[in-house]
């Protein structure tokens, strides 16, 4: 009974979904269909991200409670595990924004093309992260500044996430050609099944449950490198099974495409760039918030989760701002493509109002699910009334970067990284808590790097240079 259940969810999975057929002619003129279509491309991935984010919750909490320690090594290490996403990120822009010119151009070779040299290349790129993060993972908890007792639980953490960064680079290629094609769906499906799994197994190995032995933090990551593990096998079926997106099960030979592989890095390259820029200055901010001690920094580690959580909304419409730019450019329609843009940024500016509210006003209770500790709870709330104020600018500089790199403009939002992380940012983290502001200074600093860059990135598609990008 099981097993045929488990084939029937592997079907749904592989099958083909139903892709909306981009809007055109009078149809753009009418706002109401225009939201609605933007919302039926938006919503899986909003789901999909919404439930990660609040899966890591969950994990986070039910690491906390073995501990203030527990919860410092898991946040230690944070930085590091997304400075790997960060490589595999690059990739996917350049992949999900040609998928996205190809679709709009109707070539369903070229864009099979692009999936194929994005497999090999993350299939490279997973196993070179996954062999360096294993074995320097001591060396980099160090390097980030991890007080003494909380340097051997953070190693066993990020040794063993490290391993499933292959796992996740593969899924993560997949995941941007099938949404850049317009199918939102399936990568849902496919994440939800396997954070629902890491879940459940944080449960049984960090408490050893069921007759497993209680590993804590070890058990925590070595349940988010299974589900990676199951999360990369559901991604290949869905682009494999024959009725699906792809059906690469059809063709049998893979073979290196040079021009193909060039157009993905002339994108993606920068945005891998931006990405590393940017999670190197979250690194040295992190190196400077754990800084002033463990308790603040788990109270730092809570806004940090939280802030992970307001990102998803923002994450979900970038995304199909760069489908629905990347389609409507390759359909030779940039007034739609700008029409997209602003509509995707009203939209996300909307739901970011609500996360506004919601941390604002209940920061102290939300807080209070990570740690029963009362200075905890009262920096960590602290940090999420700054984090509350910023939702606006972070949803506009999100949504809109995601639009410029659809259109193949990614040096921009590089621009911005560099000046508004490391210019602003990290500097005035250092600066604040110099003057003795502690935690509320460097989330002060994560304000004005907000503000910068929302600005900048407003200011550049408002220009309209990026209609004439070629990629």
């Amino acid at each position: 009974m099981t097993s045929r259940k488990t084939q029937a969810g592997a079907k749904r999975i592989g099958q083909k979904t139903r892709r909306l057929p981009p809007l055109s002619g009078e149809d753009l003129t009418d706002m109401k269909k225009v939201d609605k279509y933007i919302w039926q491309l938006t919503l899986p991935a909003l789901i999909e991200l919404m439930l990660a984010t609040l899966f890591n919750m969950v994990d986070l909490v039910m690491v906390g409670s073995v501990g203030t320690v527990a919860l410092a090594a898991v946040g230690i290490s944070t930085q590091p595990n997304m400075l790997i996403m960060s490589v595999f990120q690059s990739l996917n822009v350049g992949t999900m924004a040609l998928v996205a010119r190809f679709t709009g151009t109707k070539d369903y070779k070229g864009r099979r093309t692009v999936l194929q040299q994005t497999l090999i290349l993350s299939l490279v790129i997973g196993l070179a992260c996954s062999a360096l993060g294993y074995i320097y993972a001591e060396k980099v908890v160090i390097f980030m500044g991890a007080e003494p007792e909380v340097i051997p639980p953070a190693t066993s953490y990020f040794s063993l996430t490290a391993l499933g960064a292959i796992f996740a680079s593969i899924t993560m290629g997949i995941g941007a050609a099938l949404r850049g094609a317009g199918d939102t769906v399936t990568p849902m499906r496919y994440n939800v099944i396997a954070n629902s799994l890491n879940v459940v197994g944080n449960y049984v190995l960090i408490f050893g449950k069921f007759g497993f032995p209680a590993l804590g933090v070890s058990g925590a990551a070595l349940s988010t490198t299974i589900s990676r593990g199951l999360a990369m096998v559901l991604a290949l079926y869905a682009i494999y099974h024959a009725d699906s997106l792809y059906s690469l099960s059809v063709y049998k030979s893979f073979k290196l495409n040079i021009p193909i592989i060039k157009r993905i890095l002339n994108i993606g390259l920068p945005s891998g760039l931006e990405q590393l820029i940017m999670r190197g200055g979250q690194i040295e901010f992190t190196r400077t918030v754990s800084g002033l001690g463990t308790t603040v920094f788990a109270a730092h580690q809570i806004g940090i989760n939280l802030m992970g959580l307001s990102f998803a909304p923002n994450q979900a419409f970038g995304m199909s701002a760069t489908t629905l730019m990347g389609q409507s450019l390759g359909a030779d329609d940039p007034d739609a493509a700008h029409i997209y843009g602003l509509r995707t940024r009203r939209l996300g500016m909307m739901v970011a109002a609500s996360v506004t509210t919601l941390f604002f006003f209940f920061g102290r209770y939300i807080a209070r699910l990570y740690t029963s500790d009362p200075k905890v709870i009262l920096l960590a709330a602290a940090a999420l009334k700054i984090l509350a104020v910023m939702q606006p600018l972070q949803s506009t500089q999100f949504i809109l970067a995601g639009a410029l790199r659809g259109a193949g403009d990614t040096r921009w939002p590089l621009y911005a990284t560099i000046i508004g992380i490391w210019g602003i940012r990290v500097i005035f983290a250092k600066i604040f808590i110099g003057l003795g502001f502690g935690l509320l200074g460097a989330w002060g600093a994560n304000l004005l790097d907000q503000t910068f860059r929302s600005i900048f990135i407003y200011a550049r598609y408002k220009s309209g240079h990026w209609k004439t990008m070629k990629v």
